[in-house]
């Protein structure tokens, strides 16, 4: 199962990073000063987690989303969400950081980004099948907007994989089955392409 696989590494690299001398969260944490020469941070961000309750809370929340989400997309729709919406948190970051502000050297590091656009996911996944989605509508709420209230917690981060993780869903959730997976993979490479042209353009404006 991908959800527990992801649980796990995610487990065993926060076990890392309390190892004094591996240096794994300055190493492979995310930072738009960092991103254009080292872009392995833009991924490997969304399995480092700053605290044990940070992490507790995110892998509860990816394994109740997961449970759901997992069976019904298939295995690699499931995963390509997931990494887009953790690409696309940290490319949030990126965008909205200011050059000349503390955000361009301040690392971000967690899963958020991703579980986020599994909230919004399972959010349309529900809608589709015609099911009551107020709750996860009501979670996904508040969770954002605990990260405007909560210092530490970038909002930035869970607007980018709301939006990415929306997105994908909406073709994969409500394309026509004869098409579905064909129109899967074209929306998976778009939203990818995508991804990298914004981050080059903002690079290349800075």
């Amino acid at each position: 199962m991908i959800t527990i696989s992801i649980i796990a590494v995610c487990v065993l690299v926060y076990l890392a990073q309390r190892v004094p001398g591996l240096a794994i969260t300055q190493s492979f944490a995310f930072m738009p000063a960092l991103g254009e020469v080292e872009p392995w941070r833009f991924l490997t961000a969304a399995f480092l987690h700053g605290g044990t309750l940070h992490l507790a809370l995110n892998m509860y929340a990816l394994w109740i989303v997961g449970s759901t989400l997992e069976p019904a997309l298939g295995r690699w729709r499931f995963v390509a969400l997931y990494v887009l919406s953790a690409l696309g948190g940290s490319t949030a970051v990126l965008l909205l950081a200011s050059p000349d502000g503390l955000g361009w050297g301040q690392h971000v590091v967690g899963a958020s980004g991703a579980v986020f656009g599994l909230f919004a996911a399972v959010f349309i996944v529900l809608r589709r099948f015609g099911r009551d989605a107020t709750q996860i509508l009501v979670l996904l709420g508040l969770n954002f907007a605990i990260g405007f209230l909560v210092s530490g917690i970038s909002w930035q981060s869970h607007l980018g994989g709301v939006v990415v993780g929306g997105l994908l869903a909406l073709t994969y959730a409500y394309a026509p089955r004869e098409r579905r997976t064909a129109l899967a993979v074209a929306a998976t490479v778009v939203m990818a392409t995508l991804l990298v042209v914004l981050v080059v353009t903002r690079y290349m404006a800075v």
